[in-house]
């Protein structure tokens, strides 16, 4: 798929502080699905309010929506992000290969970090998301300094140090704005199915150990699936154990 996808707005700020927040300051006015993409973005946060280093010539992205389901089911598009922005890369890159999806929402790069992807929603009332905010942040020229990591994290990997290949974020996001919105329609069309077993064929160490880490313990176990829910599947020695949500070591 390739052009502007039809339906999608889209606006190019020279500066802002956020574009998670700004996507909050705007989504009122909102009447469709509108990229929101910061050339400057001074106060990024990653998960967990970690915050996110952004700069000039890195992508700072995102896609806010007024979706009609549940939150439970709204989240899951965190899966059609990810392919998306495969999509983008592979677009960009012609490398296949390369890139592989790390649960729950990063996207990797000859196994170090090279996107991140932050979920917020606001203003839920019986049952619904008022509105839904897909921040993404894409390492296309720098990468952090992996000293500031926490330990055992993934390295994090810029896509020009890696494949020599400079994409501007707008050609970056002429490229993820089509791509997401084939997946969307899947995901509207189709349900969550599809998405699921796509987003496995590019799934990072499927089959292998690996561990989930939440603010509470600790799992150790071998990625066996991510189930309908969207759930980590790991089998361990005390038995199958489903994860909603969690860090994940490798």
């Amino acid at each position: 798929m390739t052009g502007w996808p039809e339906g999608y707005g889209k606006r190019v700020l020279a500066e802002v502080d956020s574009t998670n927040a700004e996507a909050a300051r705007i989504a009122s006015e909102l009447r469709g699905p509108e990229w929101i993409l910061g050339l400057r973005q001074t106060k990024g946060r990653g998960r967990r309010g970690r915050p996110w280093a952004d700069p000039v010539g890195n992508f700072a992205g995102t896609l806010v929506l007024q979706p009609k389901e549940g939150p439970e089911v709204v989240a899951l598009r965190s899966f059609v992000a990810s392919l998306a922005l495969y999509d983008a890369f592979v677009a960009a890159t012609g490398r296949p290969e390369a890139f592989a999806l790390k649960w729950p929402n990063d996207v990797l790069l000859n196994g170090a970090k090279v996107a991140g992807i932050l979920l917020e929603s606001a203003g839920v009332a019986g049952g619904k998301v008022g509105h839904f905010a897909i921040g993404i942040g894409v390492n296309l020229t720098e990468a952090p300094d992996a000293r500031l990591l926490e330990a055992r994290a993934v390295a994090p990997v810029s896509l020009k140090s890696e494949t020599g290949i400079a994409v501007e974020p707008e050609a970056f996001l002429a490229l993820l704005a089509p791509a997401y919105a084939a997946w969307e329609a899947q995901f509207t069309n189709y349900g969550f199915a599809p998405i699921r077993e796509a987003w496995l064929a590019r799934a990072a160490k499927l089959g292998e150990v690996i561990t989930a880490r939440t603010s509470r313990d600790e799992t150790v176990g071998t990625f066996e699936t991510v189930d309908l829910d969207g759930n980590l599947v790991l089998k361990t020695s005390g038995g199958t154990v489903a994860i909603p949500a969690a860090e994940v070591f490798f």
